[in-house]
């Protein structure tokens, strides 16, 4: 046990998607920054599919699609800052998606969809028609040939994915280049006086800061007593399965979002990606189960019976935040002058979370905030 004398400018607990990213954006204006990653099994960064696609999403909550617009379109400004950087890569590419009805009892949900994604088209006068329109059964086949054949689809060409393993990673090596300093241990407590926060305790010393961020997804919960604030975050297990295609050039599919609340994500070199169970109640349990299994087989074999013959590689489980109002918190901590909240980005956190590392850094350093994040505050729930 050592007592650091130290005093770092920001402490960040917590090292996923969100944590990594608020790191990144403190160094980079030569913030002294320590962050604390206990490389938890089940972390949802981990384990996420890395849809990147706000302008197909049929959530009718405006103060969402506003925020997840801005985070994607931040994307392809972060991926070439890093790859200036000569970080290494991040499994970012542009490959499009196909928002598809199979079976009759998806044409309403797709209808609804449809409605909402094409009003706010013309609304935002973007994305264009020739990046996003409907799309014939039998095109739709010639992109993806796997599929089923469809009733009904639309195709956004401007939707990407990311690796979250791989970002979260090349985050961490840029950020260390530039003097950020991470520990691979639990903070046990954080150290409050009078109104202010002034460092944490491991079980490695005490760490000193003038700022501490918690940003630790699902398990951001375990201070809420300490803080007196009510952090709802609940979480949310899903389980994903990774495939092989031998032999199947599979880099230029598209990805594949259906009505039963399942996706398929193609990669290159025969990998594919199927999720997601989305799992209540199911506690801090990351082993993959036979239902769950039975689940997401079934549904992709169902999308694209074509999959039949892939072999399953792996099973990847993540623990998503969520938040009833299924908006993140993006917050200072009421009464504790220099405590920071980022947590609850539910299933798009790898969509969400560089973007809020950069509004977390702006909100920590008292700079301009490019967006209202009145909606975002911990004070709703109290």
């Amino acid at each position: 046990m050592h007592e650091n004398s130290k005093t770092y400018d920001a402490i960040i607990v917590g090292g996923g998607i969100v944590g990594i990213s608020i790191a990144y954006h403190l160094v980079h204006q030569k913030v002294d920054t320590l962050l604390f990653d206990r490389k938890d099994q089940g972390r949802a960064t981990n384990a996420g599919a890395g849809i990147l696609s706000p302008e197909t999403s049929g959530s009718d909550s405006e103060i969402w699609v506003n925020l997840a617009i801005k985070a994607g379109n931040y994307y392809p400004k972060l991926i070439d800052q890093l790859n200036a950087e000569q970080a290494t890569s991040t499994g970012y590419a542009r490959c499009g998606i196909l928002t598809v009805a199979i079976d009759d009892d998806e044409i309403e949900h797709f209808e609804r969809t449809k409605d909402i994604v094409f009003r706010r088209k013309i609304q935002r006068g973007q994305p264009s028609d020739e990046d996003l329109h409907l799309l014939s059964s039998d095109k739709v086949q010639y992109l993806f040939p796997c599929l089923a054949p469809v009733q009904k689809a639309i195709y956004c060409q401007t939707a990407a994915r990311v690796d979250g393993r791989l970002l979260t990673k090349a985050l961490q090596m840029a950020s260390k280049a530039q003097g950020l300093e991470v520990l691979e241990t639990s903070v046990d407590r954080l150290l409050l006086q009078k109104g202010k926060v002034l460092g944490v305790k491991t079980k490695d010393g005490t760490f000193y800061s003038n700022n501490v961020v918690i940003a630790g997804g699902v398990w951001s919960q375990n201070y809420e007593d300490k803080l007196k604030v009510r952090i709802p975050v609940e979480p949310q297990r899903g389980q994903i399965m990774h495939f092989s295609m031998k032999g199947v050039d599979t880099h230029s599919w598209p990805m594949v979002s259906a009505f039963h609340g399942h996706y398929i994500v193609p990669w290159p070199r025969g990998h594919i990606v199927v999720g997601s169970t989305r799992e209540i109640n199911s506690g801090f349990d990351t082993e993959p189960t036979a239902g769950g299994i039975y689940e997401v087989i079934g549904e992709a074999l169902r999308v694209a019976p074509g999959l039949a013959q892939a072999e399953l590689k792996s099973v990847r489980v993540g623990l998503r935040p969520m938040i009833k109002d299924k908006l993140p918190i993006l917050s200072h901590v009421p009464s504790i002058d220099n405590l920071y909240l980022a947590t609850g980005h539910g299933a798009t956190g790898l969509l969400l979370g560089p973007y809020s590392g950069k509004i977390m850094s702006q909100m920590m350093l008292g700079q301009y905030i490019e967006t209202d994040i009145t909606p975002f505050t911990i004070e709703r729930f109290m």
